[in-house]
């Protein structure tokens, strides 16, 4: 059976254990800025990485890297581990694997834009829901005529590609009018010089590599470094939520397990419901909840409870509550609110304490073996064994080194695609020679059609028969191309054709 993790302890010698078999229910750890939520975060990280779970979990003050390096002396921690009595705490590193969507500081992280789908695309490039009627035919067009999109130059030569030949698609796709398709051609630039372009691209991680122990069975710890990433609220927010949607869509149904495959923390979670719209919210809940069953754990880490909507804080079984500041009307409503959602304890008035919380100090009410949350008590959280704070850059560079991923998504991978195929077409169109006679009339063919030739001398015409079997065949790796290519997202939030 796996041990309990012990996350905290009062000065009764209490301990607060969080159940590896309720670990996949779900958690949250809140508390104003300053209160200690890293180094819980940091805790929690270590107690299961122990057991054997693989751990995500995004670095963005760039104080969890110290996960990666043996914890040194410190009075602070030293003070701690005697006011709580505990015997057992040695200084330990922890297996640790560095990604970095901008590719810098850790293995570079990528996602196709056709997997990441119109919706998440159209969020990142702040579109209105009209542009995003107009990206979403983009995305169909590019569909339907097997165009691979995998980076922001195909997006963007598809875009352009359609706005230059509307006419010929407001038939079947709708009016796609020129002030749209400028809106999200501007969008596109804009990511681009944010740096979004290194996120877009080949080789796609592969999530299963998230889902690591190493030889002597702990769980790999990934730390995303999210320093610069998290000044792009919308960019890290979209990331995260498309990497907890391949996840979903990936993983096999898992029941309910001893432990979960992965647990994933998703820090600064207000930003991921900041002006969402509906359908995202919507498509965030059904992940929430149905991810438990793949056996994934999701843990949202923000300064506020109400950063989280109702329908998804539901969800959350296991709760770590800092400190939080009530010097306004409005905020001391907030600390009553959050003081009902606990299960009470008699002997303990949890909205005053909530209050009165010193650094590292919390409210904890863990899933108990029944399922039902326990009574919520006041604890100390329990110092981390690996080093509290950043490391250095050659620190970093050696684990990269050693990683059993290094090597694996270094180079970037640039196959052909959409801006490859239209690049070409239009450079054969160019130089055809002009017409000395008027050509004979002809049904309109699609602009992606495939020149027509005439038989080369010697050469017979397909026959009937033969026309018909390789029309079904370009058919049919037409759609298995798609079906590809549309990857996890489309499913999650718009439907795998």
């Amino acid at each position: 059976m796996n041990k309990p993790i012990l996350v905290a302890q009062n000065r009764k010698k209490t301990g607060f254990f969080l159940l590896p078999r309720m670990a996949n229910r779900h958690g949250l750890v809140a508390g104003a800025t300053g209160t200690g939520k890293t180094v819980t975060l940091q805790r929690m990280a270590e107690g299961f990485s122990s057991i054997g779970v693989p751990v995500f979990l995004a670095d963005v003050k760039g104080d969890l890297a110290g996960l990666s390096q043996k914890g040194a002396d410190d009075p602070k921690i030293a003070q701690r581990v005697k006011l709580l009595g505990l015997s057992e705490h040695t200084p330990l590193e922890f297996p640790v694997a560095f990604w970095d969507v901008l590719g810098q500081d850790g293995h570079p992280i990528r996602a196709t834009i056709s997997d990441l789908g119109p919706l998440l695309m159209g969020r990142l490039l702040n579109l209105n829901e009209v542009q995003g009627g107009v990206l979403s035919a983009v995305f169909k067009i590019a569909d339907d005529n097997g165009l691979l999109l995998l980076d922001l130059k195909d997006l963007r030569a598809m875009v352009q590609h359609v706005g230059d030949n509307a006419a010929s698609f407001t038939t079947e796709y709708g009016n796609l009018s020129k002030a749209s398709i400028g809106a999200i051609q501007r969008g596109l630039l804009e990511l681009e010089t944010q740096g979004g372009g290194q996120f877009f691209g080949e080789p796609m991680l592969d999530v299963f590599d998230l889902i690591q122990t190493c030889g002597d069975g702990r769980g790999i710890i990934n730390i995303l470094s999210a320093e610069q990433l998290a000044g792009r609220p919308k960019v890290y927010a979209t990331f995260l939520l498309w990497l907890l949607a391949e996840l979903f869509e990936r993983l096999p149904e898992a029941g309910d397990l001893d432990k979960p495959k992965l647990v994933f923390f998703f820090d600064e979670a207000h930003l991921l419901f900041s002006d969402a719209p509906p359908a995202l919210l919507e498509k965030i809940e059904q992940v929430v909840r149905l991810i438990r069953s793949k056996g994934v754990g999701v843990y949202f880490v923000t300064q506020s409870p109400g950063d989280v909507p109702d329908r998804v804080s539901a969800q959350l079984g296991n709760r770590v509550q800092h400190a939080l500041r009530a010097f306004t009307p409005l905020e001391q409503k907030a600390v009553k609110v959050v003081a009902q959602t606990f299960r009470p304890n008699p002997e303990l008035d949890v909205e005053k304490a909530i209050s009165e919380l010193g650094v590292g100090e919390v409210l904890v009410s863990f899933l108990q073996e029944d399922g039902a949350p326990a009574a919520v008590g006041r604890a100390f959280v329990c110092p981390p064994r690996s080093r509290v704070g950043p490391v250095t850059p050659d620190e970093r560079r050696r684990t990269i080194a050693g990683s059993i991923h290094f090597g694996n998504y270094e180079k970037s991978v640039d196959r052909e695609s959409a801006y490859e195929v239209l690049k070409k077409r239009s450079e054969e169109r160019a130089s055809q020679p002009a017409a000395v006679a008027a050509p004979e009339p002809r049904r309109p063919q699609s602009v992606f059609a495939e020149p027509s030739a005439s038989p080369a001398p010697g050469r017979r015409r397909d026959g009937l028969v033969e026309a018909f079997a390789k029309s079904a065949a370009r058919s049919i790796g037409s759609t298995v191309g798609r079906q590809i290519i549309r990857g996890v997202l489309g499913s999650i939030l718009g439907g795998r054709r």
